[in-house]
């Protein structure tokens, strides 16, 4: 979770840093999950968020790009709402797309809580009113997709050229840690980020002299729960 201001105060790991004033206050909106799933099949979602703070608050929602799929497929509604002290916010999801989807896609959705100024008085100078931001992936289902709890399964890995390559020809979405281990070595290669999209083709350049047979990832489910690591093999490069 991260917490900003206009003077660029952050949480860190819990901590607040970068000479932020001693007094300051949070504001929460929690939302239902973790991830907000739509279907195509019913042209929209949604997500429930909540105002934890003792105070009305605006919520703020914007859907982002990943950098690798710019194509507007999502709008969202409402777009700001006041939202009372310990009420919910119902947030629509609406597709948009004009062709039938054939992969999963992924987007991710920014909810922020902006608190009310704070009334002036002895004191009031030195408080500034923080709101939360949150950052949430919204994975998006073709119509007929049939679920897959393990995604992961169908990557391809393979080593080529000093480099270790995957490969997503898969219609899903998979979520895992950044960092993976090649086998037997032990020896830890750093993807370049922590998802493989439907088509994705991936090389990263492996330590001197490291050899694997096979590699270990550290895969996440659907809602981004950390699941047992997965040793998926080395196959020679495949011909696309």
């Amino acid at each position: 979770m991260v917490v900003f201001t206009s003077f660029r105060c952050w949480f860190v790991g819990g901590l607040l840093a970068f000479g932020c004033p001693a007094s300051v206050w949070a504001d929460g909106m929690i939302p239902e999950t973790s991830v907000v799933i739509v279907n195509e099949v019913d042209g929209e979602g949604s997500l429930k968020v909540t105002n934890s703070d003792s105070t009305v608050a605006l919520l703020h929602v914007a859907v982002e790009n990943v950098p690798e799929d710019t194509e507007s497929l999502v709008f969202v509604t409402p777009q700001l709402a006041r939202v009372e002290a310990g009420k919910q916010q119902l947030v629509r999801f609406v597709l948009l797309n004009k062709v039938p989807l054939k992969v999963q896609r992924l987007k991710r959705v920014i909810l922020e809580g902006i608190p009310p100024q704070r009334e002036k008085g002895e004191g009031a100078g030195a408080k500034i009113g923080l709101g939360v931001r949150q950052n949430l992936p919204v994975l998006i289902n073709p119509r007929g997709l049939k679920r897959n709890q393990e995604p992961w399964t169908g990557l391809q890995w393979s080593v080529e050229g000093g480099a270790l390559r995957v490969r997503n020809d898969t219609a899903y979405v998979v979520r895992l840690a950044q960092s993976v281990h090649l086998l037997p070595s032990q020896a830890a290669v750093n993807l370049p980020r922590t998802y493989v999209l439907p088509g994705d083709d991936l090389k990263v350049p492996l330590p001197a002299g490291a050899t694997a047979t096979a590699v270990r990832l550290y895969p996440a489910t659907v809602y981004g729960y950390a699941v047992d690591a997965y040793e998926a093999p080395i196959t020679p490069a495949a011909v696309r």
